[in-house]
Parts: C-alpha cells; sequence; structure tokens
C-alpha cells in the first residue's frame, strides 16, 4: 500500500468494498463468536440498518441484503418514518452478548435521538430499549454514536454528536447561515460490562469539540474514537454531507476527554490525493490501524476502507 503522509497520520489509498453500493455512515467491528468482521450502514435496502460480512479484516467483503439488525427500532422511534442511522455494534465480553448503538427520529419531534438495543448474536434482531440513551431535544436532539472501549483504562463511552444543525438558521445542512447553532461532539462514560448505563448518573457527558463556522461550516459530526500508542484520536467530518467539501479531520488529546488539539485534514476536497469526493463517516477499528468511510459514488454513498498509521 503506498502511504501518503498528513501531519502525524499516514493513510493508505481507500479501495471499495461492496462496487456501486450505497453503503453510508459505515461502522466496523469483530465478532469473536464467529470470528468474522462485519460492517453496518445507515438504513437502505428496505431495511432499517445495512450489513456486510468478511472472513478477514481487509475483504473480500459480502454485502447481506437479508439481515436487519432493528426491524423493531423502539417506542421512542416514529414508527412510519423511523430513519435509523449510523448503526455501530460492540461486543460485551461479560455477557457474551452485543450492544447496538443508533440513531433514530423521534416519534414526537422533528429531531434524532440516539438509542441502544442489544443481541445474543451480531446480526441480532437487536432488542431496543424502551427509552432512548441521548436525547437533548433542545438542542436540536443526538446523532452518530459509536463505541469506544479503552481497554488498558477498563472504561467504555459512547461519543456522539448534538444536532444543532437539525434546527439552524438555514444554508447547508440547514445550518450555515449565521450565527447556526453548536454541534458540539460529546462523550459518556457507560459501565463496561453492558454499554448502556451512564456513569456517574446525571453528570453531564463531556464536551470533546465544537464547530469551527471558519474550519467546519454549519457542522462537525460522525465522531470515532481510537487509542493509537497511548494517544487518544478523534476522528470526525465537517461540512455537509451532501457538499464536495464533506471531509474527514481528526484531533489528537493525551486524555479521553480532551482537551482535542485539532491536526490536519485526514481526507476531503481540499487535501484528498485519492480523488474521492464528499469523504465522511470514518470508522476506526479498535486500537486502530484500519478505517472504513463513505464517499460519493453513482449509488449515493459507498463504503471504502483504508489503513493508517499516527
Amino acid at each position: 500500500l503506498s502511504l501518503i503522509g498528513l501531519a502525524a497520520l499516514a493513510l493508505a489509498a481507500p479501495a471499495p468494498m461492496l462496487g456501486n453500493l450505497d453503503f453510508p455512515d459505515p461502522s466496523i467491528t469483530f465478532d469473536p463468536q464467529t470470528h468474522e468482521w462485519y460492517a453496518f450502514a445507515t438504513q437502505g435496502n428496505g431495511h432499517n440498518t445495512q450489513a456486510a460480512r468478511s472472513a478477514s479484516l481487509h475483504g473480500p467483503w459480502t454485502f447481506l441484503p437479508d439481515v436487519d439488525l432493528l426491524p423493531a427500532p423502539g417506542p421512542w422511534v416514529d414508527p412510519v418514518h423511523p430513519d435509523i442511522w449510523a448503526p455501530d455494534v460492540h461486543y460485551l465480553a461479560a455477557t457474551d452478548s452485543f450492544v447496538l448503538y443508533y440513531s433514530g427520529l423521534h416519534a414526537n419531534s422533528p429531531h434524532h435521538c440516539i438509542g441502544t438495543a442489544t443481541a445474543p448474536n451480531m446480526t441480532g434482531p437487536y432488542t431496543a430499549a424502551a427509552e432512548p440513551f441521548a436525547c437533548p431535544l433542545d438542542g436540536g436532539g443526538a446523532i452518530d454514536a459509536a463505541g469506544f472501549v479503552d481497554e488498558a483504562m477498563h472504561k467504555r463511552y459512547v461519543v456522539y454528536k448534538v444536532d444543532g444543525s437539525s434546527k439552524g438558521p438555514g444554508g447547508p445542512c440547514g445550518n450555515g447561515d449565521p450565527p447556526g447553532f453548536p454541534t458540539p461532539i460529546m462523550l459518556q462514560e457507560v459501565d463496561y460490562a453492558d454499554g448502556v448505563t451512564r456513569v456517574n448518573g446525571d453528570a453531564p457527558p463531556a464536551v470533546l469539540l465544537d464547530r469551527d463556522p471558519a474550519l467546519d461550516g454549519p457542522l462537525v459530526e460522525a465522531p470515532s474514537l481510537a487509542k493509537v500508542n497511548g494517544t487518544y484520536v478523534l476522528f470526525f467530518s465537517s461540512h455537509c454531507y451532501n457538499v464536495p467539501e464533506y471531509d474527514i479531520k481528526y484531533a489528537t488529546a493525551a486524555h479521553v476527554a480532551g482537551p482535542y488539539v485539532r491536526q490536519a485534514e485526514v481526507m476531503g476536497k481540499g487535501s484528498d490525493t485519492f480523488k474521492l469526493e464528499a469523504t465522511g463517516g470514518a470508522s476506526s477499528v479498535a486500537g486502530g490501524g484500519t478505517m472504513v468511510l463513505h464517499a460519493n459514488c453513482p449509488a449515493g454513498r459507498c463504503l471504502y476502507q483504508t489503513d493508517f498509521t499516527v
């Protein structure tokens, strides 16, 4: 693989994994029960979630058209238009089971919230919790949840975006016109064993990063945390998903709650040696080294995979 150095990060040329198939907001995870890899994506193909499987980390990947992790998204989700986005699955060793984080349209609001669901196996179907996990409706709701396990510290977290852009004044992604609303990326510690119970009860989650209009346009979103050689690496996207400027950036910190220092753009219109358009939704494997992402393609937003070092 040819590696391109970008500040302290080196990135291999991304490879398409499922051909011309719309597979946006991807996540990637290993199944210790079957020793296979799985990728999941936002609703499509008539299902609330999409799935692909591979016997090895780097493929080949096979689309699973009959797999829907979440046929019943929970009573708080709009039953007619559930709009399930960005599913992310993690293994729970304590119970030999799996937890799913996802975003769904709230039944009584125009905004999304984050839900959780559990299953005894990777592909489910998952049983959704009765109440959302994070639902700051006054701030625009919440989307793009991603789990993160810090094995060295024996701690588990969920990162997500407060979706202020969903209530913005207008412009790109509804939030490009000034002054715009905040779209902070949040960090919530959860119980290491069950992946859903908040640690410290009702204490507010930590703010890791927020949009800088001059650098990010209307928003920051799609967070993914990894820990590489003792450094916490926060990947995120900025600008609007439906414009060519949508990109992948990263920030680093010595502590999981920050402060995070912005680094160079990883992939996007301003820095993309690989000639992909509207790259975003990056999701790193545990421990870093490999990520999946989406980029524009004739079908919509297709799945790509790349290796990286920090």
